[in-house]
């Protein structure tokens, strides 16, 4: 098919002389616990490993392949696979091909070689991702799909693995058995991500206090990030001592020592229920991908010096010392494991691929599935109530109703949440329902988005907007993206609360005040929803928990802060902003959107805070003769732009009030929406906050939309001209 490549020629040589590289300890198989056959089939899967590894480059070449990060060096670790469980969930590092390859023996009917080639030239066949991405992935084997998994993945370990504890505590029925263990591998580089410093210290965390963390995080150490070498000793040294997680370490270029490490490791995990690093000592062979020049950045010699220490020549040096197979042998299952990757490959191009960006966009949305929501027995509180006294009603309601519902973030429980929304809560859940998490909005997201995958549903509770934004890419790069790139297979279906946008009163500040939500608006398949009231809020909360649980959505509330006690509206004492819990029934479905007066001369749009401050605004009009309507948005993603058009289109005059920054907000969105819906451009205008952050004392409101601002900007907008026909508001 092509040339033999340098790597090929290698082992041939070997193989011709029969020399072969001896490994850094002499272990029996008695001594490890591993019998010949085992060890001969760890083997045959590093060669296939390894040829699919040769097969991506030539398939590339020719310009049929599109993905070369392969696995030549680290394929010790199908050690690590045989020392699992098929029923272990495992999120795995993109170089652990061998781990698939070996665990698909321990399951009838799998056909990795097919499968992984498919993944390479993209084709819609592709069993995992249909053809979206190149990933290490099967729903028979327990392995959700990892993309570039830059420690993004380990959050979500730990969130899986916390579930296994949890879900015996609910009486079972988890996604996963009671006793598994979860699987997280990943590269040396990789350990220093913020993000997976916070995954290890959440796992120890854990632990130390004496919580069930059955957690093996692997540690696949080649001594490279790209071009960046590991300090030599660094991974060991930063992690022999960790509080609350166990050490081992492995050669893993000598599949009999990954083997006893392994194993050591997989003990200690489901025995004790607790974490375990294994790190294993790995090269980086063929650069870091295909298109990677790795002579630019390291020496001739310290290439040779790696390819050297080539693990499929170690494995095949065990095979020959302790008699298991011939050198002639050893050829014969290179060579033929070689062509059946080449007669695999020239199926797989003509496979077809996505041909439309219908098909690419198909598996965003996950599937539903059935609701296991009880019915609510209780009675309704008829009082009327400020915002964050229903939402805690809400939240209560659903915890009854929904035993798998399980609540999650920074001071919930015994403090009852900074503004008191999830008061007497834990008190009447527990604490293993109502958790009171560590500091870390990374490690928070990452337990929700494992807890959803292991068949619970969450809602998570961030404290304030401005402290997502550290931890975003869980929901962007991982939450939102697993449906997608496994074709629907598996799904995380969460609810995430969070406290944001201005106008608070005596605590602000950036900080605590923020109204960037673009970050939100633009994430594919992901739903956010912002009330503007109470009654509204546990409509929004009520949907939320539905979506997640009978849709597997993911779907964000942001809730307005200045609107979690306020009982006022129009004037001092009125009352107006307490809502009557509207019960357990009452859910605002996406893209229902809520209407305050028929008004003709001007529609104002808006959302939050917004609405309180356009209905005080519309009073003040009112005075003038200025007939008012006021459409509350709800839902910010997705926008029902056809909806809004209709709502507003018999009046004169529209404008959009939105409270968060000029650049980059709704209302971006809402002008074009309405222009392309049709509507003349100069019967429109909007009123934003500045693109500013946002400042602390008196100064808290200045960039924001007022009152004032309102008023100003609807008479600037009813004074404008409009010329041609008249205008849909003429006789009120």
């Amino acid at each position: 098919m092509a040339d033999v490549l340098p790597q090929e020629q290698r082992f041939r040589d070997a193989l011709r002389r029969d020399d072969w590289p001896a490994p850094n300890r002499r272990l029996g198989l008695d001594e490890v616990g591993l019998d010949g056959l085992a060890l001969i089939a760890l083997f045959e899967s590093q060669l296939t490993s390894r040829h699919l590894d040769l097969m991506a480059r030539r398939l590339q070449a020719r310009g049929e392949g599109f993905y070369t990060i392969g696995s030549a060096g680290h394929e010790g670790n199908a050690a690590v696979a045989r020392a699992l469980r098929p029923d272990d969930p495992a999120f795995l590092h993109y170089r652990d091909a061998a781990f698939l390859i070996e665990r698909s023996r321990a399951v009838a009917h799998q056909t990795p070689i097919r499968d992984l080639l498919l993944s390479f030239v993209a084709s819609s066949d592709d069993p995992i991702s249909g053809g979206r991405h190149k990933v290490l992935g099967s729903r028979a084997l327990h392995i959700p799909p990892q993309t570039s998994t830059i420690a993004s993945h380990l959050p979500k370990a730990v969130g899986a693995a916390h579930a296994l504890g949890l879900w015996r505590r609910l009486g079972g029925g988890g996604a996963w058995p009671a006793d598994a263990v979860v699987v997280c591998s990943f590269g040396d580089a990789s350990f220093n991500h913020s993000t997976a410093q916070g995954a290890l210290n959440a796992a120890g965390w854990a632990a130390f206090q004496g919580a069930p963390m059955p957690l093996l995080l692997v540690c696949e150490d080649n001594g490279l990030g790209v071009s960046m070498p590991t300090p030599p000793g660094w991974i060991a040294a930063s992690m022999r001592a960790r509080p609350g997680i166990h050490y081992v370490a492995g050669d893993g270029l000598d599949l009999l020592d990954t083997w006893r490490a392994a194993r050591e490791a997989e003990r200690i995990a489901r025995r004790r229920r607790q974490p375990v690093f294994l790190h294993l000592r790995c090269v980086r062979l063929f650069g870091h991908a295909g298109s990677d020049a790795e002579q630019a950045y390291r020496t001739a010699a310290r290439i040779a010096t790696d390819e050297a220490r080539d693990p499929l020549l170690v494995s095949a040096g065990l095979l020959r010392r302790h008699g298991l197979l011939s050198a002639d042998e050893i050829a014969e299952r290179y060579r033929a494991i070689g062509e059946q990757v080449a007669h695999e490959a020239e199926v797989a191009v003509g496979r077809p691929t996505l041909s439309s960006a219908r098909e690419v966009m198909a598996s965003i949305v996950p599937p539903p599935r059935k609701g296991r929501r009880r019915p609510w027995r209780g009675e309704v509180d008829a009082t009327p109530s400020p915002m964050a006294r229903l939402i805690n009603q809400a939240l209560a309601r659903l915890m009854a109703c929904h035993p798998h519902l399980v609540m999650a973030g920074e001071d919930i429980g015994r403090k009852g949440g900074v503004y008191g929304v999830t008061q007497r809560l834990q008190a009447r859940f527990g604490p293993h329902r109502v958790i009171d998490t560590l500091l870390d909005e990374q490690s928070i997201l990452g337990l929700g988005i494992g807890l959803a995958q292991s068949g619970l549903v969450p809602i998570l509770e961030i404290q304030f907007l401005a402290y997502l934004h550290n931890a975003e890419d869980q929901l962007r790069g991982e939450a939102a993206t697993l449906s997608f790139f496994s074709s629907g297979q598996y799904a995380n279906p969460l609810v995430v609360r969070i406290a944001g946008l201005g106008y608070q009163k005596g605590f602000g500040g950036h900080f605590h005040n923020d109204n960037a939500i673009a970050v939100l608006r633009d994430i594919p398949g992901l739903l956010v929803a912002c009330p503007s009231d109470g009654v509204e809020a546990v409509g929004l909360l009520q949907e939320a928990v539905r979506l997640a649980d009978e849709e597997q959505r993911v779907v964000v509330i942001l809730e307005p802060i200045a609107r979690y006690h306020a009982r006022d509206l129009l004037e001092a004492g009125d009352e107006l902003a307490c809502g009557v819990d509207p019960g357990p029934d009452y859910r605002l479905p996406v893209g229902t959107l809520g209407q305050w007066g028929e008004g003709r001369d001007l529609a104002i749009v808006g959302y939050g805070n917004g609405i309180a401050l356009s209905r005080r605004a519309a009073a003040r009009l009112a005075d003038e003769g200025i007939a008012v309507r006021i459409i509350d948005l709800r839902w910010l993603t997705p926008l029902d732009h056809a909806a809004l058009h209709d709502r507003v289109a018999d009046c004169a005059r529209v404008l959009i009030v939105d409270e968060c920054r000029r650049s980059g907000s709704p209302s971006e969105a809402l002008v074009t929406g309405l222009v392309e819906g049709g509507m003349a451009g100069e019967r429109l205008a909007r009123l934003t906050a500045e693109d500013s952050f946002i400042a602390l004392g008196p100064a808290a409101t200045l960039t924001l939309p007022s009152v004032e601002g309102i008023v100003e900007a609807a008479r600037a907008l009813l004074a404008r001209p409009v010329g041609g026909a008249s205008s849909p508001g003429d006789g009120r």
